[in-house]
């Protein structure tokens, strides 16, 4: 857009309001700005070039499911002992179970979230939850995948709030009731 050139009228009115006009405060300026200094850089002896090493593929396989039966083998038990042993056998039964099995994490977490909540709230002791083994998805690359997504989260879910104040103790089930797919919750009694 061009601006247009302003008549011979409204220059002579622009210089009378501009002659009028003073300023608000004369007697403060604005300081000046200090211009930047340049600092040069140490001068430093330049770095050797090195030569890279042939990349060479690493020969580990990792385990990444041992982490997680070993962390909670290793856990101290939270419950009586007696309930404890006969739980981890399969002798007591589970007085409700989820099962979130093909869910995503967006719908897996709430869904234990109410589950765990609402067994608390009606007394329940002893719950199941199922998640299943998980798909083997590794692909030989160099970071491996985690084999069972739900499997290595929910232990993570029941130990941070809302059900942390619930949760007594969990471990994996047994084989009757679903094995390393599956984990036995042992609730909080309500009082």
């Amino acid at each position: 857009m061009s601006r247009r050139k302003l008549s011979q009228d409204e220059l002579e009115l622009w210089r009378r309001v501009n002659e009028k006009t003073e300023r608000l405060k004369p007697t403060e300026r604005p300081a000046p700005v200090p211009e930047p200094t340049f600092i040069p850089a140490p001068k430093s002896a330049p770095l050797p070039l090195r030569r890279p090493k042939p990349a060479q593929k690493p020969t580990v396989t990792y385990n990444l499911s041992e982490q997680l039966t070993s962390g909670l083998a290793a856990a101290p038990v939270q419950m009586d002992q007696k309930a404890f042993k006969r739980m981890r056998r399969g002798k007591l039964t589970p007085e409700g179970r989820i099962d979130l099995h093909g869910m995503t994490l967006d719908r897996a977490h709430p869904a234990l979230t109410r589950f765990i909540l609402s067994a608390a709230a009606s007394g329940k002791r002893l719950v199941l939850v199922i998640t299943g083994k998980g798909r083997d998805r590794d692909n030989g690359d160099l970071i491996p995948t985690r084999k069972g997504v739900l499997r290595h989260q929910v232990p993570h879910w029941l130990t941070i709030p809302p059900l942390a104040s619930h949760v007594i103790q969990f471990t994996p089930a047994h084989i009757s009731h679903g094995g390393e797919g599956a984990y036995y919750v042992y609730l909080r009694r309500r009082r």
